[in-house]
């Protein structure tokens, strides 16, 4: 496997990672352990940001190289991954929100 298949596979698994731990955050931030909840968010951001530079590799190359025609599904997952992963940060800071309103009522 190469180029462009490993670069959709770096995004595939960079932005899963976040994903995850955002979820995770929620937990969290459920058991009250907001500091925890937190830094979750802050590794869930630093996978992310490994997963937005491969697709900016993809950008680049298809700019570059005129390859816009040629789509795979491994690509159309890796852009869901990521897209999906992006909500799911939105949706696990809203809880985080909720939930340290809650704990201190």
């Amino acid at each position: 496997m190469e180029g462009l298949e490993l670069t959709a596979f770096e995004i595939i698994s960079a932005v899963g990672t976040a994903r995850s731990t955002y979820i995770e955050a929620i937990q969290k931030a459920k058991e009250g352990k907001f500091d925890e909840a937190k830094q979750m968010i802050k590794e869930g951001d630093e996978m992310f940001v490994q997963g937005h530079h491969a697709h900016a590799k993809l950008l680049t190359y298809e700019a570059e190289n005129g390859q816009g025609s040629s789509l795979s599904l491994i690509i159309l997952h890796a852009e869901d991954q990521l897209m999906s992963a992006e909500g799911f940060k939105t949706i696990a800071l809203e809880f985080i929100d909720l939930y340290e309103r809650l704990a201190k009522k």
